[in-house]
Formats: structure tokens, sequence, C-alpha cells
């Protein structure tokens, strides 16, 4: 695809300052930041054909396809309210010396990995290890909630997400979306490869669902007094970054229990970590492989990327490492299998854009409820 440039400042993100620090030898040596990341424009030759919305505008979350917001991006007023009128947070912490999925590892502070000489598209890693970690675990339980009644959820990545139960609290007191419970998970420390975060975001298997459904629902049920169901087409993840990759592999590997999918700047790249030679391009197999070469799935799937999103931020010379080229191909590929998806591509907007999610998540979560029907 071709792209266009143009260099404008953009807004760091912990994925993009974890990515920027490369190495010259096997995971040693720091280099200097890249500069700013070209603009892309939604109408480049080769991106999919995008309904262009009025500024300000989001689409309807009835509508399929893709669809271009911006530039201004007004927060929507359900993400603005300052308190929790109509629920409340329980939180609790989890440590890694409980875990049988992920008992912990690390990457040295400022090293990151050498592309393996025989392929550019792999990273070496010499300075992982195993370290401990505890992560944070937030609940949002509404009010509308009926004790001892089994609740549609949506579970998050990267820690409390007050801007997700802000945006709850008030669509569900408006019936705009179901009764449901909404769980932020922390991440167990790190970014990208080598790294906790990196293992349990990036690595393309149902680990990490089945981590959350073994050893994270039971505590919060225990914890928030709630019952969860496991109707898969109740349950919901979501996430920025790696985050969203995430959130989609724990709906791909196992479609048995989640169904809806909500992505901001989703890595859809290369970032996989350890290697694995039966999906050797990690994420990025999702539009290269795996979506095109499957029976469709049970899956509904919202994404945003903006177009000053990350582009080829460390060592790797792959061609695998252009967030909004993915997010551009993942959206040809569902369209081609007639997946119900939502694409939006924001215009002066960043990797997860906070300005682009106040005014984007109550219709994308409207959009990936669309069509449930809550158990009697």
């Amino acid at each position: 695809m071709n792209r266009r440039s143009g260099i404008e400042a953009i807004r760091f993100h912990p994925c993009l300052i974890a990515c920027l620090i490369a190495s010259t030898a096997f995971g040693q040596t720091p280099q200097s930041p890249r500069p700013a990341f070209p603009t892309r424009n939604p109408h480049t030759p080769g991106y999919v054909a995008a309904t262009q919305l009025p500024d300000g505008a989001v689409p309807s979350p009835t509508a399929d396809g893709n669809f271009i917001i911006g530039p201004t991006h007004p927060p929507a007023p359900e993400t603005t309210t300052p308190d929790l009128t109509n629920g409340s947070v329980v939180e609790f912490t989890m440590s890694s010396a409980d875990s049988k999925y992920y008992p912990g590892i690390a990457r040295d502070k400022g090293t990151f990995g050498t592309p393996d000489p025989t392929d550019p598209a792999k990273l070496v890693i010499t300075t992982s290890h195993p370290a401990p970690y505890t992560r944070n675990v937030a609940v949002y339980v509404p009010k509308a909630y009926v004790p001892g009644s089994e609740a549609a959820f949506i579970v998050g990545a990267d820690g409390t997400d007050r801007m997700l139960f802000t945006a709850l609290d008030g669509l569900i007191a408006e019936q705009k979306l179901p009764v449901m419970i909404a769980i932020s998970i922390g991440n167990g420390s790190g970014d990208a490869q080598g790294s906790e975060r990196g293992l349990e975001y990036d690595t393309m298997s149902g680990r990490y669902a089945e981590f959350v459904e073994n050893e994270v629902l039971p505590r919060v049920e225990t914890e928030a007094h709630v019952k969860l169901t496991h109707n898969p087409d109740g349950r919901a993840t979501m996430g920025g970054s790696s985050g969203g990759s995430c959130a989609l592999i724990m709906a791909w590997y196992h479609p048995d229990l989640y169904h809806r999918v909500l992505t901001y700047s989703g890595t859809y790249v290369n970032q996989q970590w350890p290697y694995d030679a039966s999906t050797p391009h990690g994420a990025w197999e999702f539009h290269e492989h795996l979506i095109p070469g499957s029976k469709r799935k049970p899956i509904r799937l919202w994404m945003e990327v903006g177009d000053r999103d990350l582009f080829n931020p460390n060592v790797m010379r792959d061609n695998m490492h252009d967030w909004v080229e993915a997010n551009e191909r993942m959206a040809k590929v569902l369209a081609a299998k007639k997946y119900h998806y939502q694409f939006v591509f924001a215009v002066n907007a960043g990797h997860v854009d906070r300005a682009v999610k106040a005014q984007t998540l109550p219709e994308a979560l409207e959009y990936v409820w669309q069509g449930y029907k809550p158990s009697r």
C-alpha cells in the first residue's frame, strides 16, 4: 500500500515508549528515538472505501462497514460524567505466585532485542527472565444488577478503565445497553516482546482467555458478589494496542467463550514472542492467513485506528509493523468474509487516542452489543 508522508506531533503511549527502545547487539545498546510517525490519508489507494462523516459525528450503532471521523473529537456526554451514580467499583489484587498460567517474566530495563539474522520477522531476546508481578482487577457493578442473577460482562485489558465504567454507568441506566458487569484486568507489567504484558497479550493462543476463565472470573464472582454468564453471546472483550489484539485473540481461539470484541489501535502486527511456527507473524496472521483461510466465526467486532498511529517503531524491518495498514487489512478481510464489523478511521488521532475514545466509546459499545438478548 502507498503511504502518505507528513510529520506531526503524536501522543506517546506505553507501547510506543517500550517499542522505541531498540538495540544493536542482542538487547543491550538502546537506539535513539525515531521521528514522529507520518500522517496517513484514509483515502490512500489500497485502503478500504469508507464513508466520511461530518466532523464531530460518529457512525450509527446499527451500521456495519468503514467510516472516517474527525478531525475534531468532542467527547460523548456518557464519557464525561464526573461520578458513578448508577453503580460501584470493587477492586482486588492478584499475584503471580498464585497463577498456574502466568508465573511471571520480565525483560531487563533498557533492552529490547535484535532481528534473527536469518529471518528479520523473528526477534531474538536474550534479556527476558522469570520475575514476579502483581495485578489489580477492578469490577464495575451497576445498581440494576439483581443479586444472584446471571449477568453479561465485558473484560478489558491494561487495568482500571474509568472511562468504560463511566460510559456503562450512563448507558445501562438509559437502557441503551443490557445490564452488565465490567472487568478491568491489569497486565503483568512491561511491554512488547520479552515482557509479561507481551506474553499475555501478543501470544496467538487461547492461553490468556483460559487464564481469565479459570483464575480471574472466579475471583470476580467471589469479590464482587456477582454471577457471570457462560453464554458467549453475553460476553465481550475490549482493549487498546496489544490489549486490543488480545481482545480478538481471546474470541478467535475461544469463540465458545466470547462473541463480541472492541479494539482501539489494535496491534495486529508481528509482535508475538516466543516465536511460534504455527503463527510465525504473530497477530499479523489474522489478516494475512487466519481470517481469510477460516470459516467465519460468530464474532462481532468494532475497531479503530488513528491517522498518526504507530509505524515501524522498533528494530524489525519486516514490513509488518504499520498499525494503520494492519487495521486497514483487517477491515478488508472482515468484509470479504462477511463479518459484522465496524471500522473507524480517526483523523487527527494518535495511538489509542484518548479524545477519540471519549467520543466513540458509547457508540462502540452499543454497536458491539447489537442483537444481544439476555437470558430470562
